[in-house]
């Protein structure tokens, strides 16, 4: 079920997050999880023809080859750990809250608060999921998820994230369509039309994701660039649509 989520900033904002349900939440898993079993059979292809190569033409000792197992077995263990849980880990601190299965069905995870994510929170989170799919795979992270208010599964508990759906503007042509948009009148530069996209954009950009947010400043700049004086014409999206 989606739910929504009201933040408010200290700055007194507000910010309305559209809670992940357990269904994408799970169809996120899935991509992630065919991702890490294509990625382990790669690696252990590969180890395993690289063994064949460097197998020796007699026989070792059985000492040694009771050591080789042993080496082999704490590979598979560390590999295997690396992949299914350093994943995502890695991908969520580093990738601002998504991993390739969550950026594919248009999630990620962010802190209480609406804040990114860090990487003491992927930590905590990804390492209690060890447990959750260990315990019954997910089988209590998808009853915690249920019964929360935030839809929150045992790690999000744990490390204070929520995972929420990511935040969408509508493009130019459709802003400008909504009938409760005021009226802006016409300046030097711009139309009131483009006053009024402008405006929706700065007041909305914290909340969109950042190549969201870097397209729509793309976009918009681009259709009032060639009006302005040169001197605003040499300032970034951003920067020129502030100044406008």
């Amino acid at each position: 079920m989606d739910r929504t989520l009201e933040v408010r900033t200290p700055e007194s904002i507000a910010f309305n997050y559209e809670l992940a349900g357990l269904g994408s939440r799970f169809l996120a898993l899935i991509v992630d999880q065919a991702i890490q079993i294509l990625t382990l059979v790669a690696i252990f292809a590969a180890i395993f023809l690289a063994a064949l190569r460097l197998a020796p033409r007699q026989a070792p000792p059985a000492a040694d080859v009771k050591l080789g197992e042993s080496v082999v077995i704490a590979m598979i263990v560390v590999i295997a750990f690396v992949v299914l849980f350093g994943y995502f880990i890695v991908f969520e601190a580093l990738w601002n809250g998504q991993t390739p299965g969550k950026k594919l069905i248009g999630i990620r995870v962010v802190r209480d608060g609406g804040y990114p994510i860090d990487f003491g929170a992927s930590l905590i989170r990804n390492l209690i999921r060890v447990g959750e799919q260990l315990i019954g795979y997910y089988i209590l992270a998808a009853i915690s998820a249920l019964i929360s208010p935030e839809n929150k599964r045992l790690g999000d508990l744990a490390a204070g994230t929520i995972v929420v759906r990511d935040a969408r503007l509508a493009t130019p042509r459709t802003l400008a369509e909504q009938r409760d948009e005021p009226v802006y009148a016409p300046t030097a530069y711009l139309t009131g039309e483009e006053r009024a996209l402008i405006k929706r954009f700065l007041e909305r950009r914290d909340a969109l994701a950042e190549d969201r947010r870097a397209d729509l400043a793309l976009q918009l700049a681009s259709r009032v660039r060639q009006r302005v004086p040169p001197e605003l014409r040499r300032l970034d999206d951003e920067s020129l649509l502030e100044r406008l």
